[in-house]
């Protein structure tokens, strides 16, 4: 146990920034986890798979993949505040086109709106996480980031009550079974009704991220991290690829956000085809599982005070293995509550990995930054994988849903690792 610094985590002069650009971890978390529980509602409203009902989540961290490296570029030759603008853009543009997508009454419109939605978020995250660390001192940079990411679980409850109230309540109930006994006529109303219920948020975030685009666009950033504009591409890459810690802490990274989204998107499934609850129920269970993370970011923000961030990523690895152990083998509400439990767990391991990864990069930090975002892909290749399982009904008499959570169980091993390895061999003293 070690302090890491009496200094404050947040210069007095740079509170305003600070304040700016911690509301869009808020913004993006409100996206995140409006998007979750759409999975089983678009199953169920164009009565799709669920493997196929997991490509929303293709869709949505795809636009984290594809667009992180191209916005390192934008942010290394313009600046940190023109990448902010540039994402909040392209997410009101994603929001904005559910309109149309929900009048075509297919799938893909749906798929592309949420891939361009999250180039913006891409955008967002690329700029703000290394923005964040370099508002103030270099050894307070994981404790500033842990506290900004402290209000994403703010925004990503109220998209899980907007998701709750807004859409899972209020969609027609009538089952997929139900729905394909319906005629073409009656079908068709029902599914466009459904589908202007669940382009409502969509539109209404839109227009708040206009409003903080104005925000920030009339307010002074620091610019001083910005001063080098050089691209110098290749020597950058090959002084990453060769990084250890960086690249040990990207592969951590993919593992961690493909368990995060593995564990919130499927507790609707597991509640609902484990224990026969409604989707708008599982949900409440969604919202408890959030609140439990927000809380726990703030207190684990506070243990980096005197405890070194890779040993407490090694220990919270270890107790999310142990409650995923328990979802898959124990059954009924029991193995729920384990579910709900693990995002105690998973609190501090996205801006912990991220600031371990990127410490002591330099200059390197932003394209460093696109690769810890371009890890966000795991959000989009894993939960299609558990959905995939999840269709298989049983897996030797046993409940496919509970073995599907074996994925989350591999990812919380891999960061086990990480966290190890940083306390042994990367960062000692960190």
């Amino acid at each position: 146990m070690t302090s890491t610094s009496s200094k404050p985590i947040v210069p007095k002069n740079l509170v305003l920034p600070f304040v700016l650009v911690t509301s869009c971890f808020a913004l993006w978390g409100f996206a995140n986890d409006l998007t979750n529980p759409m999975v089983k509602a678009f199953s169920k409203i164009l009565q799709v798979s669920n493997f196929q009902g997991a490509l929303v989540q293709f869709a949505f961290y795809g636009g984290y993949f594809v667009m992180a490296f191209p916005a390192a570029l934008f942010i290394k030759r313009f600046n940190y505040k023109s990448g902010i603008l540039v994402g909040l853009i392209l997410y009101a543009i994603g929001g904005l086109l559910f309109i149309p997508a929900s009048q075509m009454l297919m799938f893909w419109p749906f798929l592309l709106a949420y891939f361009i939605l999250t180039c913006g978020l891409s955008f967002l995250e690329t700029t703000s996480n290394p923005y964040i660390l370099s508002m103030g001192p270099e050894e307070t940079g994981t404790r500033r980031l842990n506290f900004a990411q402290a209000f994403n679980p703010v925004g990503s409850l109220m998209g899980m009550f907007v998701a709750q109230q807004v859409v899972l309540a209020r969609i027609n109930p009538a089952s997929a079974g139900e729905r394909a006994k319906m005629t073409a006529e009656q079908l068709q109303q029902v599914t466009a009704s459904d589908l202007e219920i669940i382009r409502t948020p969509y539109i209404a975030i839109a227009g708040v991220i206009l409003v903080m685009f104005i925000l920030i666009l009339i307010t002074s950033m620091p610019k001083k991290q910005d001063q080098d504009h050089s691209l110098r591409v290749k020597s950058t890459l090959q002084r990453l690829f060769s990084n250890r810690k960086y690249y040990e802490g990207v592969i951590a990274q993919f593992f961690y956000v493909g368990a995060q989204i593995m564990c919130w998107t499927f507790i609707i499934h597991y509640g609902t085809m484990e224990l026969g609850m409604t989707e708008a129920e599982a949900q409440g269970y969604n919202i408890v599982a959030m609140i439990i993370f927000a809380s726990s970011r703030f207190i684990t923000t506070y243990l980096m005070k005197y405890f070194r961030s890779g040993q407490l990523l090694m220990i919270f690895a270890i107790g999310g293995m142990a409650l995923v152990l328990g979802t898959i083998f124990i059954q009924g509400m029991p193995g729920l509550y384990c579910l709900v439990g693990v995002s105690a767990c998973m609190s501090l391991m996205f801006p912990t990995i991220y600031g371990i990864a990127l410490r002591g990069l330099g200059a390197d930090a932003k394209f460093g930054a696109a690769g810890l975002i371009m890890a966000i892909v795991g959000g989009s290749i894993m939960p299609p994988l558990q959905g995939a399982i999840i269709d298989l009904g049983t897996i030797f008499s046993y409940p496919a849903v509970r073995v599907s959570f074996v994925l989350p169980l591999i990812s919380f091993i891999v960061i086990t690792i990480y966290g190890r390895r940083t306390e042994k061999i990367h960062l000692r003293n960190v």
